[in-house]
C-alpha cells in the first residue's frame, strides 16, 4: 500500500500514513504501549481534521500549547510566502543580520517589561532554556563571580528535554538511560496548594520561601547563578501559585544576588491574558517560544535586562560564543511580527480571559465528582487533577489517564492531554464560547462515567 494510491480523506489513506509513521518516525515522548497514530492534515481556527477527514476540537493548541491565533490563517501563509520569495534565509551570526529579525527584536522590546530591550533569538523553548542558563552563568562570570554556576529548579517544572533543560526540569523519567545530568543543579518544591499536606500546616508561600532560603544557604549563595521557573507550571499540570509566591521569591533571590529566569514558553503572548505572565515580579531573563509565532514557524526569543545583555557582548577578547543556525530566521520572524499584530488587533489577551470564565463556569459541575481532586483554571489553561482513590488521594495511574483522553477523542472528538494524573486543556486563544462549552460537556460526561 502506498499513500499515492489512496484517496485523501479515506480510511485507507489514514491507515497508510499511520503505517509509514510507525515504520520511520521516533516521536518525542513516544510510549511503545501506544501504537495508534492521530494524524492531522488541516485546521481552521480551533478545529483540526485528521487524515480520514474527521473533525476534532483542538483543546491543546496544536498538541502542546502552541497555536495562539488559530489554525489556517491565510494572512500568515501569505506573509510566509512573501518573505520566502524576498529572502528565505540569512544568518544572524557575528555581524550579519536581516530585516525581519531586527523589526521583531524592536517589537519585543516594546512589549517586554521595562528595561528588557535585549533579545536573543532561538528556534524554540528548549533552545531558549539552554541559552538562558548560559547567559546567567556568563553574566556572573564577567562580573568576577566565577563560582556562580548553580541553578535552582523545581520539582515538576518543565524546561525542555535537552541535557541542560532536562537537568533543571523536575521530571526524573526524562533522564532514564541518558547518563549523568548537568551538575550544579538543585530543586525545591512546587507551589501545589491543592496538596496542603506538603506544607506541614504552614502557609504555602511561607513554607516554600523558607525551604528555598534553606537550600540557598546549604549550597552557598555565592555559588548560585539563577533560579528558573514557569509563572504557571504547565508541564506539571497547570499548577497556579499563590499571588504572593513569585514576588516574594524575587525579593529573596535579589537579597542573595541570584538571577530569576521566567520560563514563559507556554504562558507568554497571551495564554494567561497578559503579554507576559511574569511582568509583575520583574524577572531578569524571560524565555519565550510557542505563542510568539503561533507555530507557523519554529521560533523562540530570550529577553533579558539591558545590563545583562550589555555584559553578554561587552568582552572583546571572549565574545558571546553561542547561537543556532536558525536564530532570527527571516521567515519565522516575519510570521511572528504578523502574529503579534493579530494578537493585538483582535484583543487575543482579552479572549484568554473570556476562555477562563467559560471554563470556570462549564467545569463547575465536576468539582464534586469522586475522582476529581482539583480543578485549576488560569487564563486559557485548565488542569483537572484526578485521583484513583479519593480517601487517600492516590494519583490516577497512567492507563486510566490515557483512557480518559481516549474517551474524549474517540467519543466526543475533543483533543486534550494527560500530564501525569492531570487532564490538561490549553486551546487556541481564538476558541469560541460554543466550543468551550462542548469541551466542558465532553469532560463532564467522561469523568462522570468513570467516577
Amino acid at each position: 500500500m502506498t499513500i499515492a494510491s489512496e484517496a485523501q480523506g479515506s480510511a485507507e489513506y489514514a491507515a497508510a500514513l499511520q503505517a509509514l509513521d510507525r515504520k520511520h518516525l521516533i516521536h518525542p515522548h513516544q510510549n511503545p504501549t501506544r501504537t495508534e497514530r492521530n494524524i492531522f492534515v488541516r485546521g481552521k481556527g480551533s478545529v483540526v481534521w485528521d487524515a480520514a477527514d474527521v473533525p476534532f476540537i483542538d483543546g491543546m493548541a496544536g498538541g502542546n500549547w502552541v497555536v495562539a491565533v488559530g489554525h489556517g490563517r491565510a494572512e500568515l501563509a501569505e506573509v510566509a510566502a512573501s518573505q520566502a520569495e524576498k529572502l528565505e534565509y540569512f544568518s544572524l551570526w557575528r555581524e550579519y543580520s536581516n530585516e525581519p529579525a531586527i523589526r521583531l527584536g524592536a517589537r519585543l522590546a516594546e512589549l517586554a517589561p521595562a528595561g528588557m530591550s535585549k533579545i536573543h533569538f532561538t528556534s524554540g523553548g528548549s533552545d531558549g532554556t539552554e541559552a538562558a542558563l548560559k547567559i546567567a552563568r556568563r553574566y556572573h562570570f564577567e562580573r568576577g563571580n566565577t563560582e556562580r554556576t548553580w541553578i535552582i529548579g523545581r520539582q515538576f517544572g518543565y524546561h525542555g528535554t535537552t541535557l541542560a533543560g532536562g537537568s533543571v526540569s523536575g521530571m526524573d523519567d526524562m533522564h532514564f538511560g541518558a547518563g549523568p545530568t548537568m551538575p550544579h543543579v538543585t530543586k525545591v518544591s512546587p507551589p501545589m496548594i491543592s496538596h496542603p499536606e506538603m506544607f506541614g500546616g504552614q502557609d504555602p508561600t511561607d513554607f516554600l520561601l523558607q525551604e528555598l532560603e534553606t537550600e540557598i544557604l546549604r549550597v552557598g549563595p555565592e555559588k548560585i547563578a539563577a533560579m528558573i521557573g514557569e509563572p504557571v507550571m504547565g508541564g506539571g499540570g497547570v499548577i497556579v501559585p499563590p499571588e504572593d509566591y513569585w514576588p516574594r521569591i524575587r525579593t529573596l533571590l535579589s537579597k542573595y544576588g541570584i538571577l530569576l529566569i521566567a520560563d514563559e514558553v507556554i504562558t507568554g503572548f497571551g495564554r494567561t491574558g497578559d503579554w507576559f505572565a511574569s511582568a509583575h515580579y520583574s524577572p531578569d531573563i524571560i524565555v519565550t517560544a510557542k505563542g510568539i509565532s503561533s507555530g507557523y514557524a519554529p521560533l523562540g526569543a530570550v529577553l533579558m535586562r539591558d545590563e545583562i545583555g550589555e555584559v553578554m557582548v561587552g568582552n572583546p577578547e571572549k565574545f558571546f560564543f553561542h547561537g543556532l543556525t536558525y536564530s532570527g530566521h527571516p521567515v519565522a520572524c516575519a510570521l511572528a511580527l504578523t502574529n503579534l499584530d493579530i494578537i493585538e488587533r483582535e484583543n487575543i489577551l482579552g479572549q484568554a480571559k473570556k476562555i477562563e470564565s467559560w471554563f470556570v463556569e462549564g467545569l463547575d459541575g465536576i468539582r464534586d465528582l469522586p475522582i476529581v481532586h482539583d480543578v485549576r483554571v488560569h487564563g486559557a489553561m485548565v488542569g483537572i487533577e484526578l485521583t484513583a482513590d479519593p480517601s487517600t488521594g492516590e494519583p490516577m495511574p497512567f492507563d486510566r489517564m490515557v483512557a480518559v483522553i481516549d474517551d474524549l477523542r474517540g467519543k466526543h472528538r475533543v483533543l486534550a492531554r494527560d500530564y501525569g494524573p492531570t487532564l490538561v486543556v490549553g486551546p487556541p486563544l481564538v476558541l469560541e464560547e460554543e466550543q468551550a462549552a462542548e469541551i466542558s460537556a465532553a469532560i463532564t460526561d467522561v469523568l462522570r462515567n468513570r467516577s
